[in-house]
């Protein structure tokens, strides 16, 4: 069992406004997309972790047939630890094997990499499985359950990408075929061209 969670948390600030509820050109919004994009590569339980300006994302998330656990993290001022902290304590649990994580800057990446990471794990049980092309490497990310206790420990000044770089390996890097995964959208110019580039592919 490996559930997902989805952080949501930050204040977006060079975007100005939350990312999460950002339309797209099919009429999803950020935030959709990905839950549709985990359903459909067969994750069973996704947890979202939002924390500034809540209801519009709880208000987008109403109308959305998907059903998701929403976790608040009053701390997320303190920086994107404290998400992977809150999402983690809601997924944790006996019989989890791991935690796929992902961004709500991300929204683009296909179900066919959410599967292709996921078999990886399965296959490999390796401590960090991520999406790569070439020297890129993008999300969802899976963070084995061996690594929990690091992340519970981490230095919240550095985040999680010491603990991800130490961890990736030859085993854990799945090349796929697929921009979306690494299509991280943060600034109005980097949306509009989104927007613009994924207009009629519903």
């Amino acid at each position: 069992m490996v559930p997902a969670v989805v952080l949501a948390a930050g204040k977006s600030s060079r975007m100005g406004r939350a990312k999460a509820t950002l339309p797209l050109a099919d009429g999803e919004t950020f935030l959709t997309r990905i839950l549709r994009t985990l359903r459909d590569g067969a994750v069973e339980d996704v947890v979202v972790v939002i924390g500034h300006d809540p209801e519009p994302i709880l208000k987008s998330l109403e109308s959305s047939d998907i059903t998701v656990r929403v976790v608040m993290n009053a701390e997320y001022e303190s920086g994107q630890l404290s998400s992977v902290l809150a999402g983690l304590r809601a997924i944790d649990r006996p019989g989890v094997t791991g935690m796929l994580l992902t961004l709500v800057d991300v929204p683009l990446a296909s179900a066919a990499t959410v599967r292709a990471v996921l078999d990886r794990h399965r296959a490999t049980r390796a401590p960090i499985v991520r999406p790569v092309s070439g020297s890129r490497h993008g999300h969802p990310v899976l963070i084995d359950r061996g690594l929990f206790q690091l992340l519970r420990s981490a230095d919240p000044a550095r985040g999680l990408k010491p603990i991800v770089r130490a961890h990736a390996s030859d085993a854990g890097d799945v090349e796929v075929d697929d921009e979306g995964a690494f299509t991280d959208i943060d600034t109005p110019d980097e949306y509009e061209r989104v927007v613009q580039g994924t207009a009629g592919t519903g």
